[in-house]
């Protein structure tokens, strides 16, 4: 009795995808639509010009990536040096005030002198 039960199923189940396959697509085509290529097998010229499109499109963007990167670091050294100018410059510009260093000596830097 098992059995008959089990056959019953498998024969409704085929009956079932029979009415499947004729409502999605034809099983010629879905075999063709599934097939996959083999590893060994060479590639359709699509194929390969879709493969160099998107290598083209990932070094475009790493390029522009790395790009933006260098001119960020450039910009930012170049910020750090004006600062550092700028402290240096205004460092020397204080020692000049009291170092007075023009042909004429300040009074009080020369004092010993007098």
């Amino acid at each position: 009795m098992a059995w008959r039960q089990l056959l019953l199923i498998c024969l409704s189940a085929v009956a079932l995808l029979s009415n499947v396959e004729e409502i999605f697509m034809q099983e010629s085509d879905a075999l063709n639509f599934l097939k996959k290529r083999s590893k060994r097998s060479p590639r359709s010229q699509d194929e390969v010009n879709v493969e160099n499109r998107q290598k083209l499109r990932a070094d475009e963007l790493r390029r522009e990536h790395h790009e933006e990167q260098r001119n960020e670091f450039e910009n930012f050294v170049e910020e750090q040096n004006d600062e550092q100018e700028e402290r240096s410059r205004e460092a020397i510009e204080q020692w000049r005030q009291w170092h007075y260093d023009s042909l004429y000596p300040s009074y009080l830097y020369n004092r010993h002198h007098i």
